[in-house]
């Protein structure tokens, strides 16, 4: 009989990185990506990794975190001002500490071997999971941002007092078209004209100038971290901001899947992309503008525009775009990728009323975009 034996790291290097790699999925979200995170002094979180071993050999593999999670994070309007009244209140309920398998940016994922006992294999991770929430004294554990694929290995929590709630789609588009006027024949005849005038706006306006970099020095690098706080500030929907320091680690950890794509009017940056090329996949991963400017010159556009071009002549197959400004993606056809949460609070006779409240959160009641995107696919 194989003996499974569950080892769990505050840093991933106490993991020799072939172990890691040879269970975990192929994903930017790697070995190295994990590193940086820990490199970070600065994020408000405490990042923790579990292993799993069939006798020397690893089988399965799992980043976890903690934070205390703000479960208002999609709401707004009237039901936002009653939450942050009772925040200030009693900020354990709405904040409460959080254990969550998963990365606070990016898709949940966990690493099973093809060969392994994938029901052993989660139940380790679970054991090991349930063991951290004890001692870093999280009330819920968390499975956060798990796409369909991940249904049939978490339906068993759900048995086991986990509630499943929808989280923010991600987003993604697969690229077979030869060129951008392909791609515009692609959209309604509202989006594809409706972009050609602001094309043609702009190219007669105002030169852009595009440049693409593997890594940042200053000053570029200041000014690109002042364009994301001012996106960051401006929308206020992710759970994670990064500290400068990440765009400089991520470039040493990451040099050859980076990318950084500089947007100039008059040689001052206006716009910026922090991406990632893994193999054929292009992953826009943060953003920011000049929001004094972005309007007047249509700079979310202008941007996704010349990335689709670097795309296409870079041999892309698929671009995926991530979370939130749901209605220019929509309009761009880009396709939504479903996401879940499992959760469970620890306290057996909180979870009793854990799952009605928690329903009370999700993206669906709030984001009229989301509403559409039910209703299109129900």
């Amino acid at each position: 009989m194989i003996n499974y034996t569950i080892k769990t790291a505050n840093k991933i290097t106490e993991f020799p990185v072939q172990d890691w790699n040879r269970v975990f999925p192929s994903t930017v979200e790697n070995y190295y990506f994990s590193k940086t995170l820990d490199e970070l002094r600065s994020l408000e979180f405490s990042f923790f990794y579990i292993m799993v071993y069939a006798g020397p050999d690893p089988v399965g593999a799992a980043t976890c975190f903690t934070m205390n999670f703000p479960l208002d994070i999609t709401v707004k309007g009237v039901f936002k001002f009653t939450l942050d009244f009772l925040k200030k209140m009693l900020p354990g309920i709405v904040s409460p500490k959080m254990l969550m398998c998963g990365l606070p940016m990016g898709l949940g994922r966990i690493g099973i071997a093809d060969s392994a006992d994938k029901n052993k294999v989660i139940k380790c991770i679970y054991e090991a999971l349930d063991g951290i929430a004890e001692k870093e004294k999280a009330s819920i554990i968390v499975f956060k941002d798990f796409g369909n694929e991940y249904n049939e290995l978490l339906k068993p929590f759900t048995k086991q007092g986990f509630v499943k709630i929808e989280s923010l789609p991600s987003t993604e588009m697969n690229i077979d078209f030869k060129n951008f006027e392909g791609f515009l024949q692609t959209l309604s005849p509202v989006s594809r004209n409706g972009l050609k005038r602001k094309f043609k706006k702009i190219d007669g306006k105002v030169k852009i100038e595009l440049e693409v970099k593997p890594a940042l020095g200053e000053p570029d690098l200041s000014r690109v971290y002042e364009l994301y706080l001012q996106t960051v500030n401006l929308h206020n929907d992710g759970i994670e901001v990064v500290p400068k320091d990440f765009f400089i680690k991520i470039s040493q950890n990451m040099p050859h899947e980076v990318k950084y794509f500089l947007w100039r009017i008059e040689g001052k940056i206006v716009a910026f992309a922090f991406c990632f090329v893994f193999k054929d996949l292009f992953v826009d991963y943060y953003l920011g503008f000049d929001y004094s400017l972005a309007y007047e010159y249509q700079l979310y556009f202008i941007r996704f525009r010349d990335l689709m071009n670097w795309c296409i002549s870079n041999k892309i197959k698929k671009y995926e775009m991530g979370v939130t400004g749901y209605e220019p993606k929509r309009r761009l056809n880009f396709e939504f990728i479903r996401l879940y949460y499992y959760m469970k609070h620890r306290n057996r006779i909180f979870n009793i009323f854990f799952g009605f409240f928690s329903n009370l959160f999700k993206p669906s009641n709030f984001d009229p975009v989301f509403k559409e995107i039910n209703n299109n696919s129900a």
